[in-house]
């Protein structure tokens, strides 16, 4: 009979080396903006959900996705601007 067994040290352990570095928390603060405009449009989404989607309930959802798209188009458009500068 063989056991199951967590271990204990992959599990719980958190050495210095297992946080994020600092260029990988600037990166996760540039995309930020794109982080929140998907939270939103999920929450548009969820409010239709809850019952009979009405036209604001559309009109949320759209004007989620439009500033979901155009925080992702900055995103894009600056990490290709910075690849061009360097």
């Amino acid at each position: 009979m063989s056991h199951i067994v967590t271990v204990q040290e992959a599990v719980t352990a958190f050495a210095d080396w297992k946080e994020p570095t600092d260029a990988e928390l600037d990166a996760i603060e540039l995309e930020m903006p794109a982080i929140l405009a998907d939270v939103d449009l999920v929450d548009a989404e969820i409010a239709a959900l809850d019952n009979r989607p009405t036209e604001l309930d559309a009109r949320r959802i759209r004007r989620a996705r439009r500033k979901a798209l155009a925080a992702r188009c900055a995103l894009t458009n600056q990490a290709a601007a910075e690849r061009g500068a360097a």
